[in-house]
């Protein structure tokens, strides 16, 4: 994993947990406006996920860094994303772009992290498609609320 400097976020939490990972993934947007991006193809996709929160749990983790890997990178890695569920083909804010993709990303691990005595909260994902380019998805303040 190459070092990186990632955007940072201001909160008023204790803790704040960083986990670099990378999944390789297929996927294509289906809008002609996406060129030739409509046709499939891959990335290896870098990711940063920050988790913040004030309690630990019984084992000292606020999460366990496998349990954040583990919940994104099974499911995504060497996968086509526009199979998942969680995008579709006919609804534009639910293509499989950069955009959209660190989204989810950040969608998947706060359910998971709902359901954890302690509350951590995911509050940014950053997700790099390529060398040179890269989306950072903060989810607003309510979403964190996610049931």
């Amino acid at each position: 994993m190459m070092q990186q400097i990632y955007p940072t976020t201001p909160h008023q939490y204790s803790y704040e947990l960083n986990k670099d990972f990378h999944f390789s993934a297929a996927h294509y947007v289906p809008h002609e406006d996406a060129g030739v991006c409509q046709r499939i193809h891959g990335h290896t996709y870098f990711c940063n996920v920050t988790i913040a929160g004030d309690s630990l749990d019984d084992s000292g983790f606020l999460i366990n860094f496998k349990d954040v890997k583990k919940l994104i990178h099974d499911r995504f890695d060497h996968t086509i994303l526009n199979d998942d569920n969680r995008f579709h083909d006919e609804v534009s804010d639910r293509f499989p772009t950069t955009e959209v993709v660190a989204r989810e990303i950040y969608l998947v691990i706060q359910e998971h992290l709902n359901s954890l005595k302690n509350k951590p909260t995911c509050i940014q994902v950053f997700l790099r498609e390529t060398p040179t380019s890269y989306v950072v998805y903060r989810p607003r303040r309510e979403m964190n609320e996610i049931e």
